[in-house]
């Protein structure tokens, strides 16, 4: 039996050129395409119901939970995206707390789609995540929606796939894509973790690599201590370890998915090594990445349902943003020439007797009035003015203006983290007027029915009045 499960000579498959996502002729097709072809396309962000039919322990305390639509449907995303998902963690009559995770399936698989979530102790969302969410709990989702994903042909397909931490789930989403299909192909994988025992998915990425010669995998353990049996790398990623895993990146596009800090030292080592920065992608919410007009785009294709969403990302969002405290970052007061401008604010009022009731009854409290913004001082310059009611401000802005940053500057607090439409920190209720908002996922068409938008991704056609 030994003797014939020797491995012998094979010769390397023969593969048509390049990569192509099954939906991509669909797309492209004069034709009316086959119903059950269409369906399986990314055309747009939907909403969706999703039930959990699977739950799978990944080292690196991460879960990986397997959902299915309830309408039965496939779930149509490119590799690299993914959705929200609104949780009921204070109870389910209360308001839900919405995330975004990275799926980690490949699309080539619709019926069902993984989303892998790490464990953050201190996190509100995901430790109830870990606990709850089990075979047959259903949640309300929105997406898929993301600039960070394979393209939908490629005809060199040659990448660099950088990790660190829980930044491996949208790129195994790549991975397993790139191996589901046939085609050329040249990957790479540097995957740092923080433990020999912790690097996620490590079972299926050695399988992988081992049937696949098109893969190659490593890891590196940072700077922490490696074990006496380590063959991997370690060290935190340099310009070396790079070279040393990929000789041409510069010849490579490279996704890259991790921490900030992470992401911050890729960007400036990938250009130390030659990579131009038209060939980098990550999963970055800085504000500052050529993504965001990729994103801005992508949900402009889908105008006609505005109402949609969509990020973890990475080190998944999630561990991202519930990390910063509360007031970190909120605003940054603006300038002129006489130096800071500042919010004249409401002012208090003395709380009087209670009322009794007209009729006799339990005392009432006097209804407040509305201020009358047109005593608030007024910042800045525009056509159009915002009125914060609770800052009691007036501040001009031009339409081509995002709210955030002139609220922001005003001295107007409004939490914000990620500025480009995927957190939904700063999410405000619009009491008067229109916005154009072009989000990534923060808000629901609940939200929105409701007067709620964020400003950090829209602008103002009219006149606004704003609770905030």
């Amino acid at each position: 039996m030994t003797e014939l499960l020797t491995e012998t000579a094979i010769q390397e498959p023969q593969r048509i050129r390049g990569l192509e996502m099954p939906w991509n002729r669909v797309m492209g097709s004069t034709e009316g395409p086959a119903g059950a072809a269409r369906a399986l396309g990314p055309w747009h962000p939907q909403e969706f119901m999703a039930e959990c039919v699977e739950t799978i322990p990944e080292a690196g305390g991460m879960m990986t939970f397997v959902f299915r639509r309830c309408d039965g449907a496939p779930l149509a995303f490119r590799a690299g995206q993914y959705v929200n998902i609104a949780f009921p963690v204070n109870g389910e009559d209360r308001e839900p707390v919405d995330r975004s995770y990275s799926l980690s399936s490949s699309p080539t698989q619709p019926w069902t789609f993984n989303v892998t979530v790490k464990c953050d102790p201190t996190g509100l969302v995901s430790p109830w995540v870990h606990q709850n969410v089990k075979p047959g709990t259903v949640l309300d989702m929105l997406g898929p929606v993301g600039a960070f994903h394979l393209p939908d042909a490629d005809r060199r397909a040659r990448y660099l796939f950088l990790a660190a931490g829980a930044g491996i789930t949208p790129i195994m989403s790549m991975l397993r894509t790139i191996h589901s299909l046939p085609g050329t192909a040249d990957v790479v994988v540097l995957y740092h973790g923080a433990e020999a025992g912790g690097f996620a998915f490590h079972r299926e990425l050695a399988y992988i690599a081992s049937v696949d010669s098109r893969v190659k995998i490593f890891y590196s353990l940072g700077d922490r201590s490696k074990p006496t049996q380590w063959e991997g790398l370690s060290g935190r990623l340099t310009a070396a370890m790079i070279d040393q895993v990929a000789p041409d990146a510069n010849g490579r596009q490279v996704y890259a998915c991790g921490p900030e800090g992470y992401l911050n030292s890729a960007t400036e080592l990938l250009q130390k090594v030659g990579v131009d920065d038209t060939s980098i992608y990550m999963e970055f919410f800085s504000g500052d990445r050529q993504t965001l007009l990729e994103y801005q785009a992508e949900i402009a294709l889908a105008s006609d349902i505005a109402e949609e969403i969509a990020e973890e990302i990475a080190d998944s969002a999630e561990d991202y943003f519930e990390s910063q405290p509360s007031a970190f970052g909120l605003y940054e007061p603006g300038y002129d020439a006489e130096g800071t401008l500042q919010a004249t604010g409401l002012p208090l009022e003395t709380a009087g007797p209670d009322t009794a009731a007209p009729d006799g009854g339990s005392p009432t409290e006097p209804e407040a009035a509305s201020p009358d913004a047109s005593s608030f001082g007024t910042v800045g310059t525009g056509s159009l003015t915002l009125s914060f009611m609770r800052t009691g401000i007036n501040v001009r802005i031009d339409p081509d203006e995002h709210i955030l940053g002139a609220a922001q500057r005003a001295g107007v607090r409004i939490g914000a983290n990620c500025k480009e439409g995927m957190c939904g920190s700063c999410k405000v209720v619009k009491l008067t007027g229109e916005v154009e908002m072009n989000h990534q996922g923060g808000i629901r068409a609940r939200e929105i029915d409701a007067g709620k938008f964020l400003p950090c991704c829209s602008t103002a056609r009219t006149d606004l009045v704003i609770d905030a």
